[in-house]
């Protein structure tokens, strides 16, 4: 499993959340909205009766969210480690729940998420948790969409604290998690950390951590090769979006090939537009989610 708590240590250490983070491998950061001076209301128990209590608190406010492999990752199982770092850090936990005991759609709705699709919220699989540390607080909503789980983080400081330099958070991949450890197990992973400009084939800059990943398994495994697969929401024609998915795994191909010495032999390129979703097209977090390009293991 990947160990998060490396991350939240290193997180809460200071006053401040780090701005300039390595995540581990097979997550990655969505988004970083920080308000020098903002409000907050920090849920305080389950929904209930009609009303969410809220305890509102004001100062500096960081709002981070992640998308990472969670492979056969329960909610819990994401959300155990933060808490754990969480209270090494001298935080006390103020409220904590899943899904249902939370209030289901309710709470999740009554609280404050991150727009779509920065954050994704499964209203019957989540898990909250709010806690205090003298006057700091934060919340932690973790949900999941497998193949991809989510975490947000929300935190306030008063204003007059002292922030921090920004923080570099190590690459910290466990025995039995991350993405090298996805494709083992599955047979194939998504490439999460890739970019891609909207509507073009083109790979962005990089750094991509995934692609090192992959190029160093392949020298580790010279008996097994990899197909690269792209897909996309279903928006526009079957042909135009199976030329835009080829467009793209070719793409990374040729990433892995020129800028990581991977033998052309040793990997392949297809696209297969909208014809394999992950989850409904009907939302932008769906679309979101079924634009992608996966690498899937071939044995020779």
């Amino acid at each position: 499993m990947i160990r998060f708590a490396s991350l939240i240590l290193l997180l809460l250490a200071g006053s401040g959340v780090a701005q300039d983070l390595t995540l581990p491998s097979g997550a990655r950061q969505i988004s970083d909205r920080i308000s020098p001076l903002d409000s907050y209301d920090l849920p305080t128990g389950p929904f209930a009766d009609g009303t969410l209590p809220t305890r509102q608190v004001e100062g500096r406010v960081e709002r981070i969210t992640w998308r990472l492999q969670s492979g056969a990752s329960t909610t819990l199982q994401l959300l155990a480690p933060l808490r754990d770092q969480i209270v090494a850090q001298g935080y006390d936990v103020l409220f904590e729940c899943e899904a249902r005991a939370c209030g289901g759609f309710d709470f999740r709705f009554g609280t404050e998420v991150v727009p779509t699709p920065d954050m994704y919220v499964a209203i019957q699989d989540y898990r909250f948790l709010s806690a205090t540390r003298g006057d700091d607080v934060l919340s932690l909503l973790v949900s999941r969409n497998p193949p991809s789980g989510y975490i947000q983080l929300i935190r306030v400081t008063p204003t007059d604290a002292e922030v921090p330099p920004p923080l570099v958070v190590e690459e910290t991949v466990g025995p039995s998690g991350g993405l090298l450890a996805a494709l083992k197990q599955n047979g194939h992973v998504i490439l999460d950390d890739l970019h891609f400009r909207t509507g073009e084939i083109t790979l962005g800059d990089g750094p991509f951590a995934s692609l090192g990943l992959i190029a160093t398994f392949l020298t580790d495994n010279p008996d097994t090769r990899l197909a690269l697969v792209g897909h996309t929401d279903d928006t526009g024609a079957l042909d135009a979006n199976i030329s835009v998915s080829t467009g793209r795994a070719q793409a990374v191909r040729a990433r892995l090939i020129e800028a990581h010495g991977v033998a052309a032999d040793r990997i392949e390129a297809r696209g297969i537009g909208y014809l394999a979703p992950l989850t409904s097209n009907a939302t932008p977090e769906g679309r979101d989610l079924n634009r992608r390009v996966e690498a899937v293991l071939l044995v020779n």
